[in-house]
Parts: structure tokens; sequence; C-alpha cells
């Protein structure tokens, strides 16, 4: 391949749209949440239904942790997002034992999973 078109083709490659998110990839990686997340009344951390438009910390009959409580934003899909990638730094304390997803990919899917949860 000629040079010119080599650096024309990784230009294109670098700046052409992302695919659009995959609600079926993220419930797929919703499977590693589903072990704390399962809307049953003993589970170790909120049902994830409804998220989008919730206030952080309010779903009623779930005990949440004190900075989680007082975190007082509403969930939106860019705090959903830097949430799952690491949610100590959007939410210092909180006590979701989970590190954060590395793939941006993951990420976009399992929030667009998240989105479609009613």
């Amino acid at each position: 391949m000629p040079w010119d078109l080599f650096i024309a083709a990784r230009l294109i490659a670098q700046v052409a749209p992302q695919a659009s998110p995959d609600p079926d990839h993220g419930r797929a990686v919703f499977q590693i949440c589903s072990a704390c997340h399962n809307g049953r009344a003993d589970a170790l951390g909120p049902s994830l239904q409804g998220i989008l438009g919730r206030t952080a910390g309010t779903l009623e009959g779930f005990r949440y942790s004190n900075p989680m409580k007082r975190a007082r934003f509403v969930w939106d899909v860019d705090r959903l997002k830097s949430f799952v990638r690491d949610p100590q730094a959007v939410v210092p304390g909180t006590r979701m034992p989970f590190s954060g997803l590395t793939q941006p990919d993951d990420v976009d899917d399992l929030v667009s999973y998240l989105t479609r949860l009613k």
C-alpha cells in the first residue's frame, strides 16, 4: 500500500464514528453486576431498574452508604458511564466493591442496557 493511502486510512479510522452501543452486549456485561444488583429484597446492591433520572441514594427500601446518600446527584448517561468506570472516583467511600470496567465498549453497552431497564 502506498504510504499516502496508509496515512489516509489511519486518519479515517481515527475519526470514524464509534459503533452504536449494543444493549444486548450490555446485558451480557450486566452479568457481572447481577450478583449484587438483582432486584431481590436481600440484594447487596439496589435495583438498577429505572436508574436513569433517579437521584443517587434514594431508592426506597435500600440501605445506602452515607457517601451515596450525600451524593444527591441525578443519574444520567454521563454519570453512569463515569461510575461504572470508577465508582470510587464518582462517590468516594461508596460501599460498592467493584473497581470498574476498563473497556470503553463495555461501559457504553452496559449503560445502554441500564437506560432501558424500566
